[in-house]
């Protein structure tokens, strides 16, 4: 997409009820977002806007200036996609709830599409942390680019043992592509950016709140062939991405565990009612 049409995107996605719907709206009323950005309040509401969104709209446009946003970007060394450039994960256009603005540090290339997600949970066991680095490190060697969130636990993990293994991994983010969270995990994210990507759906200067962390799991899962779990208790943020890959209709891989451990219900209970396909090594995964 060119930059001229680019900025008004970027914009677009700074105000926050602007989903995917609201885009789609926009651009088969006005034909481009540029001539949206410029619209009359009324224009936006024949568009198929309501009223609220309108007001946020129409207060946004006198704070946003959409050729800095391109400026700021730059300088931040962060790169926006939308659903039309060719560097968008084609996986993730499938979703119904794609995003229509992705935010890169690093860089996503055609290899990409073979990946999978690993996830679990942000305080594993000492067998969860074998198991994790054992099956990511044995999966990435094999070519396989591994996605995860960057979190504490299963995730950095996954993306340690992904770059140990010399292989391409990708972050995606619950926060703007600038904001890592934790803070802990600021060198870990510049390393991923340097052997892959970090990603994010939220503009510069978003701070991580809960509700995005939900949210951003439908991309690790719909940009990926798979996602792999490896510790989850019950209410785990990872049974919602593999709750997610099952509504995509993709591959849901769960590493059993321990059947007295708090940490192994819910990844246990994944493989027993969800359909989930049991994993003891990598080849498990690989064969799918």
């Amino acid at each position: 997409m060119d930059a001229n049409e680019l900025k008004y995107w970027v914009s677009f996605n700074r105000v926050p009820p602007v989903g995917r719907a609201r885009f789609n709206l926009l651009e088969n009323y006005f034909g481009t977002l540029e001539r949206a950005w410029h619209a009359r309040g009324t224009d936006l509401k024949a568009a198929g806007l309501d009223s609220r969104t309108v007001q946020l709209v129409v207060g946004r446009r006198d704070t946003i200036d959409p050729d800095a946003e391109l400026d700021r970007l730059r300088e931040a060394g962060v790169k926006a996609l939308t659903w039309y450039d060719d560097e968008y994960p084609p996986r993730l256009k499938e979703i119904y709830d794609r995003p229509p603005v992705l935010y890169i540090r690093g860089e996503i290339i055609p290899e990409d599409e073979r990946s999978v997600a690993i996830v679990g949970t942000r305080r594993p066991t000492a067998y969860g942390r074998e198991a994790g680095h054992r099956l990511t490190y044995d999966i990435a060697r094999s070519g396989v680019t591994i996605v995860s969130g960057l979190a504490r636990g299963i995730d950095a993990i996954a993306h340690r043992a992904a770059l140990e293994a010399g292989q391409r991994t990708i972050a995606v983010l619950g926060s703007g592509p600038d904001v890592i969270y934790p803070r802990e995990h600021v060198k870990l994210a510049k390393e991923v950016a340097t052997h892959g990507a970090v990603v994010s759906e939220y503009p510069l200067g978003v701070r991580p709140d809960a509700q995005n962390f939900p949210r951003r799991n439908r991309i690790m899962s719909g940009m990926t062939l798979g996602t792999v779990v490896i510790e989850a208790g019950d209410g785990s943020g990872a049974l919602i991405t593999a709750k997610h890959a099952l509504e995509q209709d993709r591959e849901v891989f769960a590493v059993p565990g321990n059947i007295f451990s708090p940490s192994s219900r819910g990844v246990n209970r994944l493989i027993r009612g969800s359909g989930a396909k049991l994993v003891v090594d990598h080849e498990d995964v690989l064969e799918e």
